[in-house]
């Protein structure tokens, strides 16, 4: 049996920022992922994504941002049980928790925090009659690698953040990059989506809008892509790659048998402390929804922080949360 105060479903960015929230207010942790790795969907799905919206970084690659939110967590000795998903959450006579994993790892903890980014999930794929052959073979639904597309032929489809972001980087890096979003306008950050015009009007990607993918082809691997414009004219375009950025489908899995309520695959929350409707289970990130919900790293680290100071009573139900602070040796502590 694993002990600790706090008990962290998702090793995500947010989870990971919490541990330094926690580790400030003296509370332990330990994190439990289902992935092998810390990080989330950063780690697995764009490690090299580049994300733009972090308060002091201009730009911060997804595996540089997991990595420095290790670091800033080191000094408070978080453990882990990583691959492994949470099957059982079983309330103790003194209101604490015992969490069991899918391989019978035992966890007794004081508070449960969700912070499972989209919970279990996986990309949305296009409808295309030979899809899977070529999977794995020029068909891949994320980005881990920019330099695989070094001088090659990408053929990227979405309309959301992702597409764009990616649009812009794998200008630099891909022979070609060819933009196909099925309606006139972007669903992403305008910001973003004026770059990709810009880059379309100057040459440097192919943008095509009001098309969907149709069909792909090729001898064993990947080499053309066939689009359907919607007054019904083919386009083919040659490619080595197609990445498909159509979001992600979200499972919350055993999750939703925990007596939480539960809004379109979300927890709904209390935003004056992310609370849900369980004494001691607070949830935080992507996973949770509340009116004016923007699912945001920079929301979630905002709500990891505004939660454990409402999670610290339950850890030290006899103290007050409060802080003095001194000088030692010319440095400031509290």
């Amino acid at each position: 049996m694993i002990h600790t105060d706090l008990c962290i479903i998702g090793a995500g960015p947010v989870g990971l920022f919490a541990v330094f929230e926690a580790g400030l207010l003296k509370m332990r942790c330990h994190l439990i992922d289902a992935l092998p790795q810390v990080g989330g969907q950063l780690s697995e799905i764009y490690p090299q994504k580049p994300i733009y919206d972090i308060p002091g970084y201009p730009e911060v690659k997804a595996q540089e941002l997991v990595d420095n939110l290790m670091e800033q967590a080191k000094p408070f000795k978080p453990t882990f049980t990583l691959g492994e998903r949470v099957d059982h959450l079983d309330k103790q006579e003194d209101g604490s928790f015992i969490v069991t994993t899918s391989d019978k790892t035992h966890v007794h903890a004081k508070v449960i925090i969700i912070a499972g980014g989209l919970g279990c999930f996986e990309p949305r794929k296009p409808v295309l009659e030979n899809l899977e052959t070529y999977e794995g073979k020029g068909i891949t639904y994320m980005v881990k690698n920019p330099e695989t597309f070094r001088n090659k032929k990408v053929v990227l489809a979405g309309g959301g953040d992702s597409a764009l972001d990616w649009a812009i980087y794998l200008s630099n890096v891909a022979e070609r990059v060819t933009l196909v979003h099925r309606n006139e306008t972007f669903r992403g950050a305008p910001d973003s989506a004026a770059k990709v015009f810009d880059l379309a009007n100057q040459g440097k990607i192919d943008l095509i809008l009001s098309a969907n993918l149709k069909n792909v082809g090729g001898n064993g691997v990947l080499n053309s892509v066939t689009l359907e414009s919607k007054s019904k004219e083919e386009i083919k375009i040659d490619a080595d790659y197609l990445i498909p950025l159509f979001g992600l489908s979200p499972k919350l899995g055993p999750i939703a048998d925990w007596g939480l309520t539960i809004d379109k695959n979300a927890i709904e929350v209390d935003t004056r402390d992310y609370s849900t409707g369980v004494e001691r289970i607070y949830a935080i990130g992507d996973i949770n929804t509340y009116p004016g919900k923007l699912k945001l790293i920079l929301c979630g680290f905002h709500e990891a922080a505004i939660m454990m100071h409402s999670a610290f009573k339950y850890v030290y139900p006899d103290q007050k949360l409060s802080f003095k602070y001194t000088t030692v040796n010319g440095v400031n502590t509290f």
